[in-house]
């Protein structure tokens, strides 16, 4: 992965970038802090830019200030750029994770397969009456992480949702609310203060699609664009409807908006192994890992 650091170097800038606009940053030495504009909802703290070293008393310090501010102790990095990092977040009492990061290969993004007939993928309009079930839709798919079909819980999402206070998109849960790789996991994917969301969703800096089959939604998931790159995030389906290729398919449309909007680079990360072959099976490579800590469960 010698020859990718360059790209991990691009990538690296764009998730301290993706935040910026709907947080307040506050650098505590060799970590940044986004604490997202009124109600709290997980930003995160990254390495700051240029620092290479992590010391564990850093970690502490902003350990200290997430729990003053009532905001998630969460640390996002890329593995290979910052090791030290892990090594201070487990001193901290952290739990850290390093989740497979991919790169779509340009060259590869017209073999994608053809969903099903009955699968239908769409990006949601600011003003479409849809967003009422995302946040439902994807908490449920998040309860149960893996890759194995359920048919147990087939209910329609729906319901879950109440249109008279959910369906209006300017209220509306960003179901990316991450911009790192860690927001492809359940821990992250939760609502951010409305007023920001709105305005990611509606000046084009949060993406998201819906996979219908015979018309109910059953996935979800966003890309984030910051100029020429993108990050794939909160890709979830319910249980019910796994591995009937609604994810790829899902990825796909979300890979193909953005490259039709400019985007050069589109990029995400995996929960797990299997998670990621998915994923490579669409023509994305392994170029990293993203690191994650948080407080063990």
């Amino acid at each position: 992965m010698t020859d990718d650091r360059g790209l991990l170097a691009v990538i690296e800038n764009y998730l301290d970038a993706v935040p910026r606009p709907d947080a307040r940053v506050e650098v505590h030495g060799s970590l940044t802090l986004f604490v997202a504009h009124g109600a709290p909802h997980p930003w995160y703290a990254r390495p700051t830019r240029g620092f290479a070293d992590v010391p564990l008393g850093d970690v502490l310090a902003v350990r200290a200030r997430q729990q003053e501010l009532g905001v998630p102790e969460t640390f996002e990095w890329v593995a290979e750029l910052v090791p030290s990092l892990a090594d201070a977040a487990r001193e901290a009492g952290l739990a850290v994770g390093h989740h497979p990061m991919l790169v779509l290969e340009r060259a590869r993004e017209h073999s994608w397969p053809t969903p099903s007939a009955a699968i239908d993928v769409r990006t949601l309009d600011p003003e479409s009456s849809d967003w009422a079930v995302v946040r439902p839709l994807l908490d449920r798919a998040f309860a149960t992480p893996g890759t194995a079909a359920d048919p147990a819980t087939a209910a329609d999402p729906a319901t879950a949702a109440d249109p008279a206070t959910a369906a209006d998109p300017a209220t509306a849960a960003d179901p990316a609310t991450d911009g790192s790789g860690a927001a492809l996991l359940p821990s992250t994917v939760t609502s951010p203060d409305p007023p920001s969301v709105s305005r990611a969703v509606r000046e084009g800096r949060t993406v998201t699609a819906l996979a219908y089959l015979d018309g109910v939604p059953i996935a979800a998931g966003s890309h984030k664009p910051v100029g020429q790159i993108s990050e794939i995030v909160g890709v979830g389906t319910l249980p019910a409807y796994r591995r009937r290729g609604v994810s790829s398919a899902l990825t796909a449309h979300l890979a193909a908006d953005a490259l039709a909007r400019g985007v050069r680079t589109v990029f995400l990360s995996a929960d797990d192994e299997d998670v990621a072959r998915i994923y490579e099976h669409l023509g994305f490579r392994r170029i990293g890992s993203a690191g994650a800590a948080e407080p063990p469960r």
